[in-house]
Order: structure tokens, then sequence, then C-alpha cells
């Protein structure tokens, strides 16, 4: 499975980088491509050339490379890697990671890396149960990266328990588990996703908004794509990135939203409706600064168009739709409402009220109400989790619907 896969792999600083030397022979091996990169502090554990010999490449660790300025290019790293695979990853580079700290190689290629991320922590047991150990483990997974849980056995201490890295065979497993060739579940399906707020222009100046971060719809998207799905993703305005492999459209009004899903909702086999739409617009739009004045101001308002109930009213036989429903009170009610008067399959409940749920989260805590009455309760996981829990529960809903039996039989 990993033949002519190209591989980085970073080695930090830890006792358990003498397990790099095993691991790069098995990738070697498995006739795969691998590149060293190491931080400065791995040399102290395990010397460059053992590691260079066995990739048959320069184990790197400097930016620059030589006397002359030739330097190591991070960027072009990051874009050739298949996957990036850190063993073992240090409780200090972990930390740096999760914070976004660039300042080795090593930190550079992953930031820069489009590819797959596999960490496997190593560090003593009572560091890795530490709160700041687990929340940095727990950032990293909220990116998306893949956490190879670290191991029970003897430690380097002399105790036992929990923080060995894990077994290079181990590793070498993940990655042929992750590069086998299985068809996706959602293959050949098309799939809408609404995200993010609605900015309403009150004047050039201001607007009417909320503080949705577009978190929760971008993960349903990227979660969708790696189900094999034909993902068409409509954004208001967020500071995320373009999600790769998606056709992203960006929008700033509810009416522009609106218009923008007419046409990929007509061809959806399904449709995720996540975004914080706006409810009311200004009736009118100043097209100059409201300037101040003594007086208070009133703006008359009108309704936006409701996305998911107008589209709903369009909804063909085989098209799973599924709504969001952000509540601060009575939220059961009020999800329940929606679910029925917008035509949903299923709506995703949030509560305000659930520390670590709603806007501005990497978390999310989420409740399924079903148009049959079928409620499933999730516990707080990150967004990613959360998206592909989603998606598991929108797979496993269509394959009920005749006219998506071949995701049974492909089975």
């Amino acid at each position: 499975m990993l033949q002519h896969k190209k591989i980085i792999l970073g080695v930090c600083g830890s006792i358990a980088a003498y397990k790099a030397a095993l691991l790069t022979r098995l990738l070697i091996k498995s006739e795969a491509d691998v590149q060293v990169i190491m931080t400065p502090a791995a040399s102290d554990f395990i010397t460059p050339l053992t590691l260079a010999t066995l990739s048959k490449r320069p184990a790197l660790s400097k930016f620059v490379r030589d006397a002359q300025g030739s330097w190591n290019n991070h960027v072009e790293l990051g874009l050739w890697a298949d996957a990036l695979v850190i063993a073992p990853l240090s409780a200090h580079t972990l930390a740096k990671m999760a914070h976004g700290q660039c300042d080795t190689l090593l930190l550079a290629t992953y930031l820069s890396a489009r590819c797959p991320v596999f960490v496997a922590p190593a560090m003593d047991l009572d560091m890795y149960a530490h709160p700041t150990t687990v929340e940095n483990l727990a950032r990293l997974r909220s990116f998306g990266n893949r956490v190879l849980d670290a191991e029970q056995g003897e430690l380097a201490s002399g105790l036992h328990g929990t923080g060995r890295m894990a077994e290079p065979e181990h590793i070498v497993a993940a990655l042929e588990a992750f590069f086998a060739p299985t068809r996706k579940r959602l293959a050949g399906k098309k799939a809408l996703v609404t995200a993010g707020p609605t900015f309403e222009a009150i004047d050039p100046v201001r607007f009417i908004g909320n503080h949705s971060t577009g978190k929760m719809g971008y993960a349903l998207a990227e979660a969708l794509r790696d189900e094999g799905a034909d993902v068409t993703l409509l954004s208001g305005p967020t500071h995320l990135p373009d999600p790769a492999g998606i056709q992203t459209r960006r929008v700033q009004t509810a009416q522009e939203m609106f218009d923008a899903a007419q046409a990929p909702f007509a061809e959806a086999d399904l449709a995720v409706f996540a975004a914080a739409v706006a409810d009311y617009t200004p009736r009118e739009v100043a097209t100059q600064k409201i300037k101040k004045t003594d007086d208070d101001l009133f703006i008359p308002l009108k309704r936006t168009p409701d996305i998911a109930q107008e589209l709903g009213k369009r909804k063909r036989p085989g098209q799973l739709t599924v709504g969001f429903a952000l509540e601060t009170h009575d939220e059961e009610h009020h999800a329940l409402g929606k679910l029925t008067r917008k035509n949903l399959d299923w709506i995703v409940l949030n509560s305000l009220n659930d520390p670590g749920a709603g806007f501005g989260h990497d978390t999310n805590k989420v409740t399924l109400h079903g148009r049959n009455g079928e409620v499933r309760q999730f516990a707080l996981k990150s967004k990613v989790e959360v998206a592909r829990d989603l998606v598991d529960t929108m797979v496993a809903s269509l394959r009920t619907l005749p006219q998506h039996k071949e995701l049974s039989a492909n089975e």
C-alpha cells in the first residue's frame, strides 16, 4: 500500500528517537520514498547519518543548507509529501504545533503541508496525562491531524504506564490502512453545504451579522469530500481558507446564499444547511455612512429568505436534507419545529448552554433528531469528529432510500 508513497518522517528530541531507525527501515522496505526531517534536539538521541543511510536521502534539520546560501524549501517539502509522520512527537514540539509556532524546519514543513499528518507522541506517563498535553493533542485532532496514541509499557524513567511511542510496526500498519484502496461510501454523490454567517449591510460601514466562524460547516464539507462526494460549499464571510477538492463559492448576504444554492440543490443527493443565516436584513441600505446624532436610530428590517425551508419545498424523492438549530432555551421544542417546518430528514441541535458548544469553539456537542422520531446524542467532541459522526448518519440514512440502494450493495 505504501509503494511510491512520499513520506516525510519528522523526528523530535526524545529517547524514543531510536525507534525512528526501525520505522525508516520498515517504510523503505514497503517501497515508500522517505525524507527525514529532524528537530535540532533529535540529533542528541540519534545521528542524522544513521537516518540518512537508512532513508537513502540526507536527513534535514536546518533551513540553510550550506555557506553558499542554498536552503531546504519547507513549502516544496510540504507539497511533495503524501503523508507527514512525526514519530516520536515530543511534548515540546506538540505544544508548538498546537499553537502555530514555527522555529524549526519540521514545524515550517508541518504548517506548509497539505497532506494528511500523523503524530505518534512519546513522553513519560505524567507528561502524557498532563492537562496541557491532553488539550494540545485535542487541538491537533481538531485540526484534522491523526494521533497515533501512545502505548503502555516500561518507560525510560523506569515507570510503567502509557507514554511509549506507538511501535513502528503499528505506525506502518496505520499508514497502510489509510492508503488502502477502498471504495468511498459517497463516491458518485453530490452534496451541498452552507456554512458561516451572512452579513446584512446597514450602510457601507456597518452590517448585521453573528458570531459564526464556519468551522462546523467547513468540517462537514471536508468529511463529505473524504467520503468521495462531489461537494459544493456556499460560505458566508469567514477567515477560513477554501478547502482543497471542494467547489467553494463565497457570498455575503442571505439573499446571495439563497440564489447561489438554487442550482447545486437541484442536483444534490444530500444538502446540509449549517450556515447561520441572518433572519432579517435592513429594508433599505444607506449609500453613505449613517452619522451619529443625539436621537435614537430605528432601522426597518425585513425577513430574509429561509433557505432550508424554501428549498425544502422543492425536495425530491431520494434527496436527504440536514439542518442545524443553535438554541438558548426550549431547545428541543424549537429544533423539532424546524425539523417539520423545513421538511428536513435530520436536525442537528446544539445549545449555547453547553460549555464548548456553539460559535467560535473547535468543539461541539450535538443531539440529532430524525423525522422518524429517532434521537442520537453525542458527547462533546472536536468539530472534525462531529462532522464524521454526522456523515456516518447521512450515509446510513441514504442507504434506506431506494434511489441509493447501491450504497449497501457496495459495502
